[in-house]
């Protein structure tokens, strides 16, 4: 500290009374004592060690004893003084000016955190402070700790909040509706409302995130991760401080659950299914399902159709539809055994794959059909092939043909006819019976 810093605190502290003196020292001594209380409460909670406190060094101490006062001079009755005022000022004022001096502390040893590593007191070199991570490797599990520091809220306490929400969408509208008319004082004043009502809304929000968590717990398993469960959740939670009407007095909890509720099985209903399922027919499914186990635990069998049926007030018909709808898909890519080496669409039969013997069969039958029709003339040939379809699959009927040769669809019967009856002599045909069994 230099000689002109050293004048301008005595300056500073000859323009106090002795009053404010008093009163300075003994918030500062408050604060000091609030965060060593943080410190070593936090610390034993966690079960380490309180760290150490720095102890005056000895220039201090030789400086202290010069000037006539040490650290550890002080009156009992200068103790009890300040015991007095430390109660009077255990408030929330003092605990946030506690806070913001004790910051450091709780940050370094008070938070359990991590730790820290102090340079010796005689080094010049500043303070390091090596802090380990907090977050977890585990989303859900800081999500659940950052909401968990949010107290919750009693019934006066909402009532407050809503109406500062209220109050911020009025002034809203008021500035709004402005023209350019309205007085700047004023005009200021709406919008410290209008912040005051965001903050409400957020502190509202915050306060019941774990209504959601609670909710979104019972939805599980159900086609939706936890955490977007838990997110549309929110969004429903947002909906209900945006519609709460505080004049009811019902706590916001109650109302809140139908719109959580409502969000997240809409999401359900939208997202959780691969090919979606409309709203209504979920329920039903619900319906169903809910019905099919009940009546397993009475009957101690699985439920008919028509006993389904009977209970629902629907056909059996119906019944087996719904179930049917209620299906959940299945990927063909499933891996299936131990090892995981097979996959469930290797288990499914193609109706429609071509057995291997069936298609060298076929190809030899080509092959011995275009021999014996080049045993033909061309337009016997053509004539065949065109009527039969051997070309492009598609049979052609005696007008079409004769209109390819320009002759009359009797002429074309006539060459049919007398091409059959080459193709059934034994010299050719023998060669194609084989492939009739």
């Amino acid at each position: 500290m230099t000689p002109s810093s050293t004048k301008k605190d005595s300056a500073a502290q000859d323009v106090l009374s002795p009053e404010e003196k008093q009163a300075a020292t003994n918030a500062k001594r408050a604060a000091t004592r609030a965060a060593n209380k943080a410190s070593a409460g936090e610390a034993a909670a966690d079960g380490k060690r309180e760290p150490k406190k720095r102890g005056p060094k000895p220039g201090a101490k030789a400086a202290a004893a010069a000037a006539g006062k040490s650290a550890g001079d002080t009156d009992p009755d200068e103790v009890e003084e300040v015991e007095e005022d430390l109660d009077v000022l255990e408030g929330p004022d003092a605990v946030e000016d506690a806070d913001t001096e004790a910051d450091p502390v709780k940050g370094a040893a008070g938070s359990g955190k991590g730790f820290v590593y102090s340079d010796a007191d005689d080094d010049d070199a500043p303070v390091q402070q090596v802090m380990s991570a907090g977050a977890t490797a585990d989303p859900v599990k800081d999500y659940l700790k950052q909401i968990g520091k949010v107290a919750l809220l009693n019934a006066e306490q909402e009532v407050d909040l809503a109406l500062r929400i209220e109050a911020g969408l009025f002034a809203e509208e008021k500035i709004a509706a402005d023209d350019g008319s309205m007085d700047p004082k004023y005009k200021r004043e709406l919008e410290f409302i209008i912040h005051d009502g965001k903050r409400a809304k957020n502190h509202l929000l915050e306060a019941n995130l774990r209504l959601v968590v609670s909710l979104a717990k019972r939805y599980t398993g159900r086609g939706m991760l936890f955490l977007d469960l838990i997110q549309e959740g929110n969004l429903g939670l947002i909906r209900a401080v945006e519609k709460f009407d505080y004049t009811k007095g019902f706590k916001f909890s109650t109302y809140a659950t139908w719109w959580i509720r409502q969000a997240i099985t809409r999401a359900m209903a939208d997202q959780a299914r691969t090919i979606r399922i409309p709203v209504h027919m979920v329920e039903v499914i619900n319906k169903l399902a809910r019905v099919q186990r009940q009546m397993l635990q009475d009957l101690g069998r699985e439920p008919t159709p028509e006993e389904l049926a009977l209970e629902l007030d629907m056909t059996p018909e119906k019944v087996v539809e719904v179930q049917k709808y209620g299906r959940e898909p299945i990927s063909l890519h499933t891996p299936l055994g131990e090892d995981g080496d097979s996959e469930f669409g290797d288990l499914i039969e193609d109706s429609e794959a071509v057995v291997p013997a069936d298609a060298v069969s076929f190809t030899l039958l080509q092959e011995q059909l275009h021999s014996v029709l080049d045993t033909l003339s061309e337009r016997e040939a053509g004539v065949v092939a065109m009527r039969f379809g051997l070309t492009d699959g598609q049979p052609k009927t005696l007008d079409e043909i004769g209109k390819v040769y320009g002759v009359t669809r009797e002429r074309i019967r006539q060459i049919e006819s007398k091409t059959m009856s080459k193709l059934r002599h034994p010299s050719r045909s023998q060669v194609l019976r084989d492939y009739l069994d």
